[in-house]
């Protein structure tokens, strides 16, 4: 519920006609500064003085991504909840508002299109990975299966690389985050998302060993290929665990082990594959129960299995360990 002085402060930074003009496009998107500028056609100092005043009201938010800034809808909030309002009373046929949606169009065909050339430049090598395991239309059907068709109130996807779990799992959840620490990753992400339509997801740049949030944020959350790049696997779970709600669930996708030492000395696996009994262990000492394993042999006897565990974290939890304390 938004209070008298979080309405008022809210109003009074939306009444004018740039800041009504950027809550209208971060409905839709969220944008850089330089992006805002190319679709608004306003010099850079007056929009970030526009941007600001939208942040001290609340009614969006700035998140930093290595050079870049991205701005979005604030994340919660009475902030939020006054500039979904105001968002709905947005005059749809107006001519200043239809261009700008326009050129956010524009704005999204060239992230698509930058999307493409990286995933060209790159698919050979990544054709090569996925030659040696199952297919990911199956993985893909196990983690649905895992997650459940139950609708979603909040959903994590930790290391969410080119965003397609994201994207997956997204259409079940009332509010859908990605996160990953690399930048050419998240503008694949970003594209994919928005070409999807998935309004309510956002993806954004963070430590997955120090999420930005609260405990008890989300009700679901997924691991996809992650877990083998890092130097601690354990820590990752549980800080997965720390941002879980009771009864909520972490499925965690990855290799069995294996003796495939290319991978580590050219595409930076610090580990090949794991056992069950390791990834068992690991969610005891974050506090969640390990309550399903599903391998997926390799279509070639050459290749990698792929496991897809899923653990829980009961109603009421008797021992929930912060990260520091797993590794």
């Amino acid at each position: 519920m938004t209070d008298l002085e979080t309405l008022l402060n809210g109003l009074k930074a939306a009444a004018e006609v740039t800041r009504l003009r950027l809550l209208a496009l971060f409905t839709k998107a969220e944008l850089t500064v330089t992006e805002v500028t190319q679709i608004m056609r306003q010099s850079q100092p007056r929009i970030s003085r526009h941007l600001k005043l939208l942040c001290d009201a609340g009614l969006i938010e700035r998140a930093k991504e290595g050079a870049w800034v991205f701005y979005r809808l604030a994340e919660g909030g009475g902030g939020r909840e006054l500039a979904q309002k105001l968002s709905e009373v947005f005059p749809r046929d107006d001519a200043i508002l239809r261009r700008d949606l326009e050129r956010l169009d524009e704005v999204r065909r060239l992230r698509h299109e930058e999307a493409q050339s990286y995933f060209a430049a790159n698919a050979a090598e990544w054709d090569r990975i996925r030659a040696l395991h199952v297919e990911e239309e199956k993985v893909e059907r196990v983690v649905l299966d895992f997650v459940g068709p139950d609708a979603i109130g909040s959903y994590l996807d930790l290391g969410t690389g080119t965003g397609r779990i994201l994207e997956l799992v997204a259409p079940q959840a009332a509010r859908a985050v990605g996160v990953d620490v690399n930048n050419e990753m998240l503008g694949i992400a970003r594209a994919r998302i928005e070409q999807a339509g998935l309004m309510h997801a956002q993806v954004r740049r963070a430590d997955l060993f120090q999420l930005p949030f609260a405990d008890d944020s989300f009700s679901v959350i997924t691991l996809h290929q992650v877990l083998h790049y890092l130097e601690d696997p354990s820590a990752a779970v549980a800080e997965a665990a720390r941002v879980l709600q009771p009864g909520g669930k972490v499925v965690i996708v990855d290799f069995a082990p294996h003796q495939l030492e290319f991978l580590r000395d050219e595409h930076q696996h610090r580990r090949l594959g794991f056992a069950d009994r390791e990834v068992a262990q690991w969610c005891r000492a974050a506090g969640l129960s390990l309550s399903s394993t599903r391998a997926l042999p390799p279509d070639n006897e050459n290749g990698l299995t792929v496991v897809v565990w899923l653990a829980v974290l009961p109603a009421l939890p008797q021992r929930r360990h912060k990260p520091a304390e797993a590794a």
